[in-house]
């Protein structure tokens, strides 16, 4: 199992689904993890007995911070001398590409995972006799060119739009190469059959979340008007909608809930994020949190005003299990089988969405019927075992 990078601490989205597919996976498959470690960072305390492999093989890698003057300098390499996206072109390691190439040789593997797209640029396909899977969370390209559209700043704006069209070339050459891609939604799959031309798109496994560790506490006591946003805040799709929703739609929810204020729960806030906190009383960030749950049980509601991202949102499965209704747009929601109106709120314009959170905030009989139907959808469907023996049937 192929990966850019430690598991721990599990606080992305695609850590957690990872990390519990393999826990999964491992009660009755012998894994071995390999993936890059920055120089100069320390694997988690709970990384190394962690139970999602039986074998985890960890390569230095060199990872400028973002912002540095060493990243600036590849940044600048990448958009002058090298064709691939900025974001794959800084994951290539050749120690890592060797590494791979001598567990294939050793004949023990019976598959070989890449999970995400960044790794792939360390396989040498015409090398490698083992069969190989590509594991997709996103449609890749798909995340530029909604970033791309949101851009105001014509340069930036460029920018982007040359990000994203090198993004769609490798993510189509490099998923060509692979004997199958797996896809985290059916719209995704669909993407890479129709948009992308790919042959060799195997299906998808939905979201899971793990109903026992996410569960309502009783009595649920939430916080009068706090409204919540769960996420990494240093992924641009999530700080672009927070300051989205802070600007164009909370106004109108405190028009008509005085006390309305929107907790942004998630690790390393941007310092947009931290100037928006500073400056508005009522956005309040948590920063890096161990433990998620005591801060979505504050929340009334949780809202995701995405605008751009790709992939599924495990974010909202986990907020349904601990009985927090949700209020999402129509790309938030991307890929996961909640019916609108019953398990969740939809609304893409700013006046319908601040109208489905004022609903939820002023009629807590509605919301409570929302989140109690949504978690017992999850408790039926979307354990992770269920979502592992789905991997298993793909690849079989």
């Amino acid at each position: 199992w192929v990966k850019s990078g430690p598991l721990y601490p599990l606080n992305t989205g695609g850590r957690k689904r990872t990390h519990a597919m393999l826990v999964e996976l491992s009660r009755h498959h012998q894994v071995t993890y390999l993936a890059n470690l920055p120089e100069g960072q320390n694997l988690a305390p709970e990384e190394s007995d962690a139970p999602y492999a039986g074998e985890k093989l960890w390569i230095a890698s060199r990872e400028p911070r973002e912002g540095s003057l060493a990243w600036i300098l590849d940044l600048v390499r990448n958009l002058l001398f090298s064709t691939l996206p900025f974001v794959l072109d800084r994951y290539r390691n050749r120690e890592l590409s060797e590494t791979l190439l001598e567990l294939d040789e050793s004949g023990r593997f019976d598959l070989i995972v890449c999970d995400f797209l960044t790794p792939a640029v360390n396989f040498e396909f015409d090398r490698i006799r083992t069969p190989v899977v590509l594991f997709q969370h996103n449609v890749e390209a798909r995340i530029w060119e909604r970033l791309a559209a949101e851009k105001s700043n014509p340069l930036v704006r460029l920018l982007f739009r040359d990000q994203a069209r090198r993004m769609r070339e490798a993510e189509i050459s490099l998923s060509a190469k692979f004997h199958g891609v797996i896809a985290v939604s059916p719209e995704d799959a669909a993407d890479f059959r129709d948009d992308y031309g790919l042959d060799n798109v195997l299906g998808d496994v939905p979201t899971g979340v793990d109903t026992d560790f996410f569960r309502p506490p009783t009595p649920r006591r939430p916080e009068p008007g706090l409204i919540g946003f769960l996420g990494s805040m240093d992924w641009m799709p999530n700080i672009e909608c927070v300051h989205h929703f802070v600007r164009d739609i909370l106004p109108a929810i405190v028009d008509r809930v005085p006390g309305a204020r929107l907790l942004v729960i998630g690790r390393d806030p941007a310092p947009s994020l931290q100037r928006l906190a500073t400056e508005n009383e009522r956005a309040l960030l948590t920063g890096t949190v161990d433990d998620v749950r005591p801060h979505l049980d504050r929340c009334e509601v949780l809202v995701v005003p995405l605008r751009s991202g790709g992939g599924t949102r495990i974010k909202i499965f986990e907020a349904m299990a601990q009985g927090v209704p949700v209020v999402s747009t129509t790309i938030g929601a991307e890929g996961l089988p909640v019916p609108d109106g019953e398990a969740i709120l939809i609304a893409d314009e700013p006046e319908a969405f601040a109208n489905s959170v004022v609903e939820l905030l002023q009629s807590p009989e509605r919301a409570e019927r929302l989140a109690t139907l949504a978690r017992g959808m999850l408790v039926q469907n979307h354990s992770w075992a269920i979502v592992a023996n789905r991997f298993l049937s793909l690849n079989s």
